[in-house]
């Protein structure tokens, strides 16, 4: 696996958009993921989910570009948050002090 790797899908739940994403966040890749929730947001998709069960990492941009999509998702009436994150992206989501408001 190289160490820009990041795999997003995506699929319709009930009346969630749930996108998954396996492999790493960092600044090689993570304008992918934001382009990715950006446009869902645009499609007029109000509740999003984010599996990030296989993560392996997850730098300081993912972070920001997920705290971003919350905010616009706030901002319009939806929702954003995360499911089932991997034990390194709770690490990272606990030291900032995100994982309450993110994670469910």
């Amino acid at each position: 696996m190289k160490d820009e790797y990041l795999e997003i899908n995506e699929n319709v739940e009930d009346e969630f958009y749930k996108v998954y994403a396996k492999g790493r966040v960092d600044s090689t890749n993570a304008g992918v993921l934001q382009y990715k929730l950006e446009h869902i947001l645009n499609e007029g998709n109000k509740a999003i989910i984010l599996n990030m069960a296989q993560i392996e990492y997850l730098s300081s941009i993912g972070i920001r570009i997920i705290l971003n999509i919350y905010k616009q998702a706030a901002k319009s009436g939806g929702s954003f948050r995360i499911e089932n994150p991997s034990e390194i992206v709770r690490n990272v989501l606990g030291i900032v002090a995100l994982k309450e408001l993110l994670v469910s």
